[in-house]
């Protein structure tokens, strides 16, 4: 009987899909919470905050899971894309304007991406 080399297999802890799902609870927490606009929970909000919980959680485990084979600049755009987005989206549920959002999503992107870059660009073999 021939000996095969043995070929290291990569498992995924439980953190691959532990933190996207805390982050999307929280997501999702917040976002039904500012829905609300002080007045009375309704099923609505819980709904809101549930898909949009449920969204973020996919962009995440998605993004999870294609990062081994994009190159550090692109996974760090990558990260500074889904965290500036997800920010400007909360900051447009609290009723100021599309400028103000979009110009704090994009402030929360840069530096998402600054700190992602060095961040992989550090710690890559």
């Amino acid at each position: 009987m021939a000996t095969h080399a043995s070929v290291p297999i990569r498992h995924h802890g439980s953190l691959g899909f532990a933190i996207p799902l805390a982050l999307g609870t929280l997501f999702g927490f917040y976002a039904g919470f500012l829905r609300r606009t002080g007045e009375a929970v309704s099923w609505w909000d819980v709904l809101y905050g549930v898909v949009a919980g449920l969204v973020f959680t996919a962009l995440a485990l998605g993004l999870g899971r294609i990062q081994a084979g994009l190159p550090r600049e692109l996974r760090a755009m990558a990260y500074a894309v889904l965290g500036g987005a997800g920010v400007g989206f909360l900051h447009s549920l609290t009723g100021c304007s599309i400028l103000r959002a979009a110009g704090m999503g994009l402030i929360i992107g840069a530096v998402t991406l600054v700190v992602s870059f060095y961040v992989f660009y550090t710690r890559e073999n």
